[in-house]
């Protein structure tokens, strides 16, 4: 399938598979990213057996809004993220009208492929599936399914404790005021943490 980009309407939610662990996160996150373990290399015999061969979880990463102003595309955003929950897969969900990073990103993403900014953008496994439209024409078609073989299972009800499942919280280091203190210098200065909002990601559910 080749990248595509668009939008769409909305449609009706996927048939709910049944994986055999599902877990409690609302985005994806690599079983050994963080945790300073590594691999260990299989024995010499078994090192050709796709059996005892470890296969990461594909990443699901959604580029989304929760801004308003246009109802179509709020109403695309929502229709996507609705059929994903169906499918009970982790969701790096990224909204960009929280952070002009997450903006930029996708923009500089989706003028690699030759395409222009829209919204929503469905990636999997750092491959763009595309927007509303082709995720509709996909599931339709019962080849969402197939690209989403593999991704980190996750319980479609469960909602971050921390951030309650907006997937940002005030920064730390300067509680959202976006300055902090430098005693050396005897003067405040932009917060290097944060974003323009004074948000960074929620460190609890975003990978």
């Amino acid at each position: 399938m080749d990248d595509v980009g668009g939008g769409g309407s909305s449609w009706p939610y996927a048939k709910k598979p049944q994986p055999h662990q599902l877990a409690r996160s609302l985005t994806y996150h690599h079983p050994y990213q963080g945790q300073g373990r590594r691999l260990q290399p299989a024995r010499r015999h078994h090192q050709d057996d796709p059996r005892t061969t470890r296969i990461p979880h594909p990443a699901v990463v959604f580029y989304t809004t929760s801004l308003r102003g246009v109802r179509r595309t709020f109403a695309d955003c929502s229709a996507v993220r609705a059929v994903l929950r169906g499918f009970r897969v982790a969701v790096d969900e990224r909204d960009v009208s929280m952070d002009a990073a997450l903006r930029r990103e996708l923009q500089s993403l989706l003028a690699a492929r030759g395409r222009g900014f829209s919204l929503p953008q469905l990636f999997v496994g750092g491959r763009l599936v595309g927007g509303a439209d082709e995720v509709r024409q996909l599931h339709e078609a019962g080849d969402l399914r197939r690209l989403l073989e593999g991704a980190a299972g996750q319980d479609p009800a469960f909602v971050c404790g921390a951030c309650g499942g907006v997937r940002f919280v005030p920064c730390p280091a300067c509680a959202g005021s976006r300055k902090v203190f430098l005693e050396e210098e005897g003067r405040t200065s932009r917060c290097a943490h944060c974003n323009e909002n004074g948000l960074v990601r929620c460190p609890s559910c975003c990978s």
